[in-house]
């Protein structure tokens, strides 16, 4: 049984619009605050059995049609000997940030199983579990997005250090993206031998960055690490906060763009062309009384229009003041909403 969500992704007519959520795992589920008294992020994390269960949580709880890898688009650097902590007011914190030649030569590339061997028995014991009609996907961060943790050494509001690399040393900055492709092209491709439905690439910082510097610095390299990971499962390519991005980022040879809320799904479907789109309701508008949401929601299937190719989700991941019970019923309306509009 092929699951809802990869036909779609593939474009195929489908009965109805696929629904999950960015960041379902977790955040708003009072069963994994419990699990969060007592276990931090990373441990979850890198302790499959404890991942495992996380990951189900949403399935049963949300009626979403797919689950998504309980992890953190930081994992790849225990591979590459990168230490690393998650703060949990604050984002992941690199202890000793990567900013000069010496430190770009000093990652590391090792096999995939070797580098996250826990990630992967995660994936393994899924499929085990997983009805076969819940879509797992795995995912990664992007070239872009991890190298601005690594320069930086913690979240940023303007990601000076960043540009400065990718302005000022442009050839020390495609070393760094080189070994970045790598890594994740390998860790990818990893999680599909393992058993992944489908894997979504993460550029959550891409927005911070105008086309022309975009286009010249980045855009290679993402188009790079798609090739890389192949056609053997849908890929969703997810950048944010700059829609003038979007005809670039549609240029990268991939099944779907995920689009967030700061433009209209429709608009950006032309944006973006002949391929699938998920998304797009804004999050925030999860905490709003219930009759906001619901017409919220039926905007973006109107946007759609029943048009094969649309996943349903929200612009980026669920606040952690959300109420699971919204997204619950949001789940249901859309499974319900999205039959009549496909009729």
């Amino acid at each position: 049984m092929t699951p809802i969500l990869v036909r779609a992704l593939r474009r195929e007519i489908v009965e109805r619009t696929p629904v999950w959520f960015m960041r379902q795992a977790g955040r708003c589920l009072a069963e994994y605050r419990a699990l969060r008294e007592r276990y931090g992020i990373l441990e979850i994390a890198r302790t499959s059995e404890l991942s495992a269960r996380v990951t189900e949580m949403p399935i049963s709880r949300l009626g979403v049609d797919a689950a998504v890898l309980y992890a953190d688009i930081m994992l790849p650097l225990d591979g590459m000997g990168v230490p690393f902590r998650i703060e949990s007011e604050l984002g992941p914190i690199v202890e000793a940030p990567v900013r000069d030649a010496g430190a770009v030569d000093a990652l590391r590339i090792v096999p995939a199983e070797e580098a996250t061997p826990y990630l992967f028995e995660t994936i393994r014991e899924l499929r085990r579990r997983l009805d076969p009609s819940v879509a797992l996907i795995g995912f990664c961060g992007a070239p872009f997005t991890l190298a601005s943790y690594l320069i930086e050494g913690r979240p940023s509001r303007d990601y000076a250090r960043t540009k400065a690399m990718l302005l000022a040393a442009p050839e020390l900055w495609s070393r760094l993206m080189t070994t970045l492709v790598e890594v994740l092209g390998r860790y990818l491709r990893a999680q599909i031998d393992a058993g992944v439905d489908a894997v979504q690439v993460f550029d959550s910082w891409a927005g911070a960055l105008g086309t022309e510097d975009y286009a010249r610095a980045v855009l290679p390299h993402t188009r790079r690490l798609f090739a890389e990971v192949g056609e053997r499962v849908p890929r969703i390519h997810f950048a944010t906060g700059n829609p003038g991005l979007l005809p670039l980022i549609a240029s990268v040879e991939c099944e779907a763009v995920s689009v967030d809320w700061r433009v209209p799904l429709d608009e950006a479907w032309r944006a973006i062309g002949d391929r699938a789109i998920q998304g797009n309701l804004e999050p925030a508008v999860c905490l709003a009384p219930w009759d906001v949401v619901a017409a919220r929601a039926d905007d973006v299937l109107r946007r759609a229009n029943g048009r094969p190719g649309h996943v349903f989700n929200l612009g980026h991941g669920v606040l952690p003041a959300t109420d699971a019970g919204t997204l619950a019923r949001l789940a249901q309306h859309v499974r319900e909403a999205s039959i009549t509009v496909a009729a």
